[in-house]
């Protein structure tokens, strides 16, 4: 009984330091990069096309690390990884401050998408360890809650009050970077997860990395969620690292742009804790989640030919769902029959890696056809949102279980 109490309290911190680990290390850093490319247009000569792919360049590393981190967390475990990852993305983040041209922004940026990823996974995999099945939904969504903050300050706050108030867009990377380094710390002393299912003492089985990504591999709903989060966060990466630009262009003041920009993330984070509390009630969650996806498409096209306040509407519109589809998303990934307990850092890594290759290209190639028409990209953005939708549509739902957590389980 003392020791479900301590487990109980326990699970709660690492929640709670999960939520402000993805604020502070991997939303507000990497967010800022959107508000401060006008800045670092200016000062590093880059044009619209070098600032887009500036914006998708952390998802070619991303790409990669993804399985990698997904196969770390499953074999060392959650709080070793954080701890590694915290502080390297930290340090990296603070690099992109020493940039001196386009290349070396470029690269800095890319080293520090490698690591980022090993956060977020961490901590999905952390709920999966201590949470059960009636409450890995909620969780899930505390950590998207999490980003979706980190998102709205970074957004709102960066240009507009951070970087001026300490002397630039390098200044502020270095503060940033500082913080993310800090967080290694308390995660060096978090208390380890339950051994669920397993007697005192035991040891926990180590997958073999082989196996896992061969049985994930062969899951055909995994490829059909990793596809469908490929076109909806490479619309939304996209979309978000266009519209300081594109507002700009249009003559709007930097301190109104940036705040339309962070009212997308606003609106996320007012939703994103009601869309997962409904998702943990509801028999099956795709229905809710190709309605959140489609909302986020419609959003996103209203961009091309909306002008004026009504884009405050379509920004909300936008940005409703967009945390809370991530965490519902990626909780029916570990909820996909044939995703054992083991498996579940490979599962999330695997389902990232592919909306990974979206998050590099969609960004540079919205940005493309902004030479066409301003609003164009977004015609772009909003189609490729909808294809989204539409593999979700092609989910087998006889295939989405929930967890069932063992009965030692911290409750």
């Amino acid at each position: 009984m003392l020791r479900q109490k301590i487990n109980s309290r326990s699970k709660w911190f690492i929640l709670i330091l999960g939520f402000f680990t993805n604020a502070l290390v991997v939303a507000v850093p990497g967010i800022s990069l959107s508000v401060l490319l006008p800045s670092i247009n200016q000062e590093l000569n880059m044009d619209v096309v070098q600032a887009g792919m500036a914006w998708g360049i952390a998802a070619l590393l991303g790409v990669f690390a993804f399985l990698l981190a997904g196969l770390a967390i499953d074999r060392f475990g959650p709080r070793m990884v954080l701890v590694i990852a915290c502080l390297l993305a930290g340090v990296l983040g603070a690099a992109r401050g020493l940039a001196t041209n386009f290349l070396t922004l470029m690269l800095t940026i890319a080293l520090m998408g490698f690591f980022t990823p090993f956060i977020p996974l961490s901590s999905v995999k952390n709920t999966r360890l201590w949470f059960s099945s009636d409450q890995i939904g909620l969780a899930n969504g505390v950590l998207s809650l999490g980003m979706a903050v980190g998102f709205f300050t970074g957004s709102m706050f960066s240009a507009s009050f951070i970087a001026p108030w300490v002397g630039g867009w390098r200044n502020t990377f270095f503060i940033y970077g500082l913080i993310g380094a800090l967080f290694a710390l308390p995660w060096l002393f978090s208390p380890s997860p339950p051994k669920a299912g397993l007697p005192p003492g035991a040891a926990v089985p180590q997958p073999a990395a082989g196996g896992s990504i061969r049985r994930i591999a062969q899951i055909r709903n995994i490829w059909l969620l990793g596809f469908g989060l490929l076109c909806f966060g490479g619309a939304i990466q996209g979309f978000l690292g266009y519209i300081p630009l594109y507002l700009r262009g249009l003559g709007w003041p930097p301190v109104r742009a940036d705040g339309l920009a962070a009212t997308f993330h606003l609106a996320s984070l007012s939703f994103t804790i009601p869309l997962t509390l409904l998702s943990d009630r509801l028999k099956t969650r795709i229905g809710l989640a190709i309605a959140a996806v489609s909302l986020s498409a419609a959003g996103i096209l209203l961009f091309s030919f909306l002008r004026g306040d009504a884009l405050w509407g379509a920004v909300i519109i936008a940005g409703l769902a967009r945390d809370g589809i991530m965490a519902i998303l990626i909780t029916m990934s570990l909820e996909t029959r044939g995703v054992n307990p083991q498996d579940t850092g490979v599962a999330t890594g695997f389902v990232m890696i592919i909306s990974g290759v979206g998050g590099l290209a969609a960004p540079p190639l919205g940005n493309l056809l902004a030479p066409l028409s301003q609003s164009a990209p977004f015609i772009f953005w909003g189609v490729l949102c909808l294809f989204g939708a539409l593999c979700l549509l092609l989910l087998d739902r006889n295939q989405l279980g929930r967890v069932k957590q063992p009965s030692t389980q911290a409750e």
